[in-house]
């Protein structure tokens, strides 16, 4: 495959760096784009090396976390502008229900990339015992 489909480095072969992997969604075996089965789902494996997704347990604390930390942001950002120039509500509503959508969807894309990424680097599992 070519380098634009796999993400891999062409010079060695190997898988890309974690922050590529995390902002393209790659394959932390392979390079593949083929990580996510649409907006948010895992795909149940990589069309390209094969690797199962479903061994890996991120589970929901990328979305408790995210949640709470988008939510602190924009309440002081909210606050601020209130304080500061006395908007009617309609300027919030348009500001800040798109901004929060797309912090919370992107940041829990690339939190659950990583954490599937690293647990493909740390050899960790799904009821797996070690050897």
């Amino acid at each position: 495959m070519p380098e634009s489909e796999t993400g891999a480095d062409p010079k060695t072969g190997t898988a890309p760096a974690t922050g590529e992997a995390v902002v393209l969604g790659l394959c932390p075996k392979c390079g593949g784009k083929t990580l996510f089965d649409g907006l948010l789902k895992f795909a149940p494996r990589c069309r390209a090396c094969g690797l199962d997704y479903t061994q890996f347990n991120v589970g929901d604390g990328p979305a408790a976390f995210l949640t709470l930390i988008v939510g602190a942001i924009i309440a002081v950002l909210a606050i601020w502008l209130q304080l500061s120039f006395e908007p009617p509500f309609w300027v919030h509503v348009i500001l800040w229900v798109p901004l929060t959508t797309a912090l919370v969807i992107g940041g829990l894309r690339m939190a659950k990339a990583w954490l599937l990424g690293a647990e493909y680097r740390r050899r960790a599992g799904e009821g797996r015992l070690r050897d």
